[in-house]
């Protein structure tokens, strides 16, 4: 006899042997009891979740000459005749291969004969959203008002789909995915079964890559136990054969990201593609792993909040005291924006390597998140003492060849009386770095110095009577020394005087002037030449 594969093999035959869908299995056994069969029913859920099981037992159930506490009994002729497909009145249609008008035409000429044995003709439609416009419109009066002797079992993964007059018409049941202890379970029970000895850790692998689809699980294992046939299925082969990764690689990983380090990163992804395992389900299962970090991390009790081993739990705690919430989110944003990346790309791993980087580069990005990381690795380095380069630093580092005294820094020098010119010619600019009431005040204001002693006194002229506020506040003399000091260097000092009548000033003030600054400092006359200046040299 050729091989049957295992989904086929264990497929549920009675509503007891289907497992994780408990609440619709109860309902449909007290309506099996209580005799209050529906006319219609939709089965909605994920795929490998039991839809078509739960179909096939029905329509037995249904037509079982002797049922057993509302489940078939398998062992009269009409449980026998539908579980081996050869009977007239169970009728399985595939939607997406007939989903025309004439094929729903057909069901509607054929409902008018009566079942040739048992109570019931059931029509079990297969992923019935495949259907046409005009067969929905085609199958609705039939579902509206169906004769007595007729079922009808819809099944569908996609519910959304399908319009909502033929939802209405139908007992809606949602199957639900199947956790991973139950997958497990299962998958260990049947392993007893076949005599197939499978390591624990293998079959919650299994259990939990099947992403609550025990068809997806029973499917996996089968893959895995034909590559080892005679042998002991491990975790290990079980990681081989399926492409996958284990989660000390994961942490390892993520250990090398936290701690920038791009070229280690590199190349565990390098040791990955060698031993063959395939991208997409690295960075889904590396999605999963820090998925679980930050359930344990943000969870009250992590135990409960994660389904690992004492010894995972373990070092996703320790992880989890290392990383902080916004960096590892942002680690999963990341990696889920290439999950769906790489689904049709062609260089998967030129996208994972970009990936990787950026996550040890968080400075690549401008989101919020990644500003979080930034600073964080900003106040590491602080607390290590590694020095942070300004542009100063930068330029001093550059001048590598100046004596070793010349790059200590120096105090500011004060203010020559051409630097008042430098401070007159770019004034406004000097205006611009201040804010508020203040530079409103200084653009009504005149840079000035003393015309008679020359000194190099920088006198600010305010001609608003309002700027008395800023004179009378500290901060502004030494804001505005700040700001020229960042520009030339020099420490200048300022006075601020408030302009007094219509000559405006104090006694003895003028506008600053290039001219009179040369004459007042080089005591001779001075002869200008017919020459021509650039301004930045004057």
């Amino acid at each position: 006899m050729s091989y049957v594969a295992l989904y086929r093999k264990f497929r549920p035959q009675r509503f007891e042997d289907v497992k994780g869908q408990d609440h619709i299995v109860t309902t449909l056994k007290n309506q099996m009891k209580a005799d209050r069969i529906g006319h219609a029913y939709l089965f909605c859920g994920t795929r490998g979740t039991g839809k078509t099981s739960i179909a096939k037992i029905l329509a037995k159930a249904v037509n079982c000459e002797h049922p057993v506490d509302g489940s078939p009994c398998n062992e009269c002729e009409t449980c026998k005749a539908i579980g081996a497909g050869t009977s007239m009145n169970v009728i399985e249609i595939d939607a997406a291969s007939n989903n025309g008008v004439d094929n729903i035409r057909e069901i509607r000429e054929e409902v008018a004969y009566r079942p040739a044995r048992g109570r019931y003709k059931v029509y079990i439609i297969d992923e019935v959203h495949m259907l046409s416009t005009g067969a929905f419109n085609a199958l609705l009066k039939t579902l509206e008002e169906p004769p007595s002797y007729v079922i009808f079992i819809l099944a569908t993964t996609e519910a959304h789909k399908i319009p909502i007059t033929i939802l209405s018409r139908c007992q809606r049941y949602d199957f639900r995915r199947i956790t991973v202890d139950t997958i497990a379970q299962r998958l260990t029970e049947l392993m007893e079964k076949e005599h197939t000895e499978v390591e624990e850790k293998a079959i919650r692998y299994i259990a939990k890559a099947a992403d609550g689809s025990m068809r997806d699980a029973l499917s996996l294992l089968d893959q895995c136990i034909a590559f080892y046939l005679g042998e002991t299925l491990t975790y290990e082969k079980t990681l081989e054969v399926l492409g996958a990764v284990d989660t000390e690689v994961f942490s390892a990983l993520l250990r090398k990201i936290w701690h920038q380090d791009t070229a280690g990163a590199i190349r565990t992804l390098e040791e990955l593609i060698v031993q063959g395992r395939e991208l997409g389900q690295f960075v889904g299962d590396f999605i999963w792993y820090m998925r679980n970090l930050l359930l344990v991390k943000t969870s009250d009790v992590p135990e409960d909040a994660v389904d690992v081993s004492a010894e995972n739990l373990q070092r996703l705690k320790e992880e989890g005291e290392m990383l902080d919430v916004e960096t590892l989110m942002r680690y999963i944003r990341v990696f889920s924006e290439l999950s769906n990346q790489i689904r049709y790309a062609s260089q998967k791993r030129v996208l994972v390597e970009i990936a990787l980087i950026k996550l040890c580069q968080p400075v690549m990005e401008t989101n919020l998140d990644s500003l979080f990381d930034r600073i964080r690795v900003l106040e590491e380095k602080m607390e290590k003492g590694i020095p942070v380069l300004t542009a100063v630093s930068a330029e001093k580092n550059r001048n590598v060849q100046e004596p070793e005294e010349e790059q200590i820094e120096k105090k500011p020098e004060k203010t020559a009386p051409e630097d008042l010119q430098y401070i007159k010619k770019n004034w406004n600019t000097i205006v611009r770095e201040t804010k508020g009431f203040l530079q409103q005040m200084l653009k009504e204001s005149i840079p000035k110095y003393n015309g008679n002693t020359g000194e190099p006194i920088l006198y600010v002229e305010f001609l608003n009577f309002q700027a008395q506020i800023c004179i009378n506040n500290p901060e502004t003399v030494l804001e505005l020394k700040r700001i020229i000091q960042a520009k030339t260097g020099k420490n200048v000092e300022i006075e601020l005087i408030l302009a007094k009548g219509e000559s405006g000033g104090q006694t003895g003030l003028a506008p600053i002037s290039v001219d009179k600054l040369i004459e007042k400092n080089i005591h001779m006359d001075v002869v200008i030449e017919d020459m021509k200046y650039e301004q930045e040299d004057l």
